[in-house]
């Protein structure tokens, strides 16, 4: 039965997936062009606090070296199903390059909703339940889907505002995962809070 309601997800999402993209994959924006901002444009991303499923603290700065999506979902949100199984392949293929994916829900019904969700879109990274403070961080998440893709340095390399191709995000992972992480002693600071010291 849970294997049925997975096919169906899937068909339903494929569905949807080619009714609202079939238009923008045929875009010359979204074939081969770069979207990222230039380095010395991009800025910190926000460091935060929130709790995973097992209620676990993950900080953003736990993954600084790694290319990060920074995704801001909810359950009910279509555009965000169709994204999901994209970003599921991209944790399976890149995982081993130094790659994350983390997924911010904003469902109002907490993990009441999102855990039978994951569970039925066999979702392969972390999932994160967000709050208002976090959306504030990143200047207010008004639509969802909204990603953010940083870089190993932890500053946003691109924003993606609404249900953009695969195609676009494939061609930011892949300049990403390019460039290789700084070592310690090339003057890359940790993402920690200053005001917390060892002690």
């Amino acid at each position: 039965m849970p294997h049925a309601i997975s096919q169906g997800w899937k068909l339903y999402a494929a569905a949807l997936a080619a009714a609202l993209m079939l238009p923008g994959c045929s875009s010359p924006q979204t074939a081969g062009a770069s979207h990222l901002k230039a380095e010395t444009s991009r800025k910190p991303a926000p460091n935060f606090s929130l709790k995973d499923a097992d209620g676990r603290i993950v900080q953003l700065s736990d993954f600084r070296g790694k290319v990060v999506l920074l995704n801001f979902w909810a359950t009910w949100c279509d555009p965000c199903r169709i994204e999901i199984p994209w970003f599921v392949e991209f944790e399976r293929q890149h995982k081993g390059q130094g790659f994350a994916v983390l997924g911010v829900s904003m469902d109002e019904d907490g993990w009441q909703a999102i855990k039978p969700f994951v569970s039925e879109a066999g979702i392969n990274y972390r999932i994160l339940l967000g709050d208002d403070k976090v959306s504030d961080l990143y200047g207010g998440i008004d639509s969802l889907p909204t990603s953010f893709v940083i870089d190993r340095e932890g500053r946003i390399a691109a924003v993606h505002i609404g249900l953009v191709s695969k195609s676009r995000y494939e061609n930011d992972l892949q300049q990403l995962l390019e460039t290789p992480a700084k070592t310690a002693g090339a003057g890359v600071r940790p993402l920690r809070d200053p005001s917390r010291r060892a002690g």
